[in-house]
Parts: C-alpha cells; structure tokens; sequence
C-alpha cells in the first residue's frame, strides 16, 4: 500500500468528516433535540459526530481501497454499524433506560424478547460475517474439503473479530476523547507502515483528527453509530492486515476485555493506572471549565454518556 494512497485516505477521510459534520449540524434531521443528550456534568452534547465520523471513514477507506472486495467489505462492515448503532442511538429509551451491556442483550434474545440493542447485535453480526467473506480470499494453498472448512473457520473468527472490535470501542466511549484516542492508537501501525488494511487504517486516523477536537470539547460524542463505525473498521483492518494466528489471538483478546468489562468498570482501572490516566486525559477540559459552544451550532455544547442519558460519559 503505497504512501500516496494511504496519505489520500486520511485526507478524505478527514475532509469528509468536518463536511459531513457541517453539513448536519446546518440541518440535523429531526432536529437539534433529537440528537442532544446529556452528560456526566449535566451538560449537552450531540451525537452527530457520529455519522460524521462513520462517514469520513467510509469515504478515506474507499478512496484507499487496494480493491473492489476490500472496499465493498468495509463498506458493508461500517454501514451495518452505522445504521443499527443509530437504531440503538435514536429509539433507545430516553426515561432513564439502564444499558444492559452484551449479556443482557443476548439474555433477552434468548428469551424472544428484542431490544434494540439485540437488533444492534444481529445486526452488526450478520454485516461482519459478509464483511468478513468478502475480505480475505480462499486459500490457495489449502485444497479439497479442507479448503472449505478452513475458509468457513477464517469466515466466523473474522466474523467475529469485526463485530467484537465494533463493540469494543463503543464500551470505550464514555468519556470525551477516549474512544477515539484507542481507536487512533489501534490504527497507528497500518496507517503509517502499510499493508492491505493501510488506507482503511489511515481513513480511521484522518476521521479521528477531525472530530477529537469537538469530541475533547464536550460538544460532540460518537454514540453508537460512531463508536461502532470506527469499531468495525478497525476490525477489517485486522481482517485484511493479519495472518491466522494474529486474528485469533485478538479475538481472544477483545472477547477478554468485553467479558471483564460486564464485571469490571474501565474508567476505574484507567484511574489506578498512571499511563492510562495520563493518555485518557490529555487533551480533556478541567472540571470547573465550561464547555464552548460549537461556532455554527444552535446547541449549547458538551459531552454526553450513551443514549438515554446513560451514566458515564
């Protein structure tokens, strides 16, 4: 993946991001309320940083896309995302709703009952798998009854990879920043040395320049649609840039981290850990400083938790 492409990813990325922003914050659909929630601080903020973010990414990666297959993978995998991410941001319960996290979610469907974060789940589930198919070709190398069964074993890891990362970074976006700081950090590697997942990887951190501003700010939050998004495109990066073994071993790694996040709060850890600490905060307001307001915004301004007014963010 050459410099050149990876250099017009992040820039489309980037431009497509601040765009799209502008460009909803002229016109939010359904209106500025629609899309405020409140924070930790009693503050607004908007999710439409969001389907900003989703967006940029999108068009960074298909700009940089080394082909049809890998383009069309990331544009199912983060479309998928985006769009049940904004079910889940949009029709969650606003009264006081208590998120369930994955295990209460996958609970309820396995009692018949669909929440939207259970829609949210099959949702981002089925568009990994596709994403996951399209992605990584057969193995030439592997013949006969094997190569179907490998291909079929590559297809549900990966699978499963792109819709864990997907969830991962939205556990992390409880705080201004934090969410988009991993996902930078995650998409460092490929982003400046190369590899099949390069342009995507370099899309993420073209869209993450963009908004970690607002999001630092307090004006802006990603909410599911944006966390997802970024999530999932992280995913296919793995997908695309990683041998067999590598991609197994995230898996476990990110299925680790979201089954301790059910009984482990992230925040807290980050707290005890000076690093953590340090890298969580930079950039963020002092507690006593207001938030200001964004230029061409009709809202007043910050951060938020998840939808509903969710405790945390």
């Amino acid at each position: 993946m050459s410099v050149a492409r990876r250099l017009a990813a992040a820039a489309a990325a980037r431009v497509t991001t601040t765009l799209v922003r502008g460009l909803l914050d002229d016109d939010p659909p359904g209106g500025a309320r629609t899309w405020e929630r409140t924070n930790h601080r009693g503050e607004p903020v908007s999710l439409l940083g969001g389907p900003a973010v989703a967006a940029g990414v999108l068009a960074g990666g298909l700009v940089g896309a080394p082909s049809t297959r890998d383009g069309a993978a990331l544009a199912v995998a983060t479309g998928a995302a985006t769009a049940f991410g904004l079910v889940d941001d949009l029709t969650e319960d606003r009264e006081g709703a208590v998120r369930k996290g994955l295990k209460g979610h996958l609970g309820a469907l396995a009692r018949g009952e669909v929440t939207t974060g259970g829609l949210k789940v099959l949702g981002i589930g089925a568009g990994a798998l596709v994403a996951a198919a399209l992605s990584r070709p057969h193995d030439a190398r592997t013949a006969g009854r094997s190569r179907v069964v490998l291909r079929l074993v590559d297809v549900a890891v990966d699978g499963a990879l792109v819709a864990a990362s997907a969830n991962l970074v939205n556990l992390l976006d409880l705080r201004p920043g934090r969410a988009l700081k991993a996902a930078g950090i995650a998409a460092a590697p490929a982003g400046v040395l190369g590899g099949r997942g390069g342009a995507t990887a370099a899309a993420v951190l073209g869209a993450v320049a963009a908004e970690l501003p607002d999001d630092l700010a307090e004006r802006d939050m990603l909410g599911d649609s944006g966390a997802n998004a970024v999530g999932a495109a992280l995913g296919v990066v793995a997908v695309q840039q990683c041998p067999r073994p590598v991609r197994a071993a995230l898996l476990a790694g990110v299925v680790a981290l979201t089954v301790a996040s059910e009984r482990i709060s992230f925040t807290q850890v980050i707290a005890r850990t000076p690093v953590l600490r340090e890298v969580d905060g930079w950039g963020r307001r002092p507690a006593h400083v207001p938030a200001p307001a964004r230029p061409s915004s009709g809202m007043p301004g910050p951060d938020a938790p998840g939808p509903g007014g969710v405790p945390g963010r």
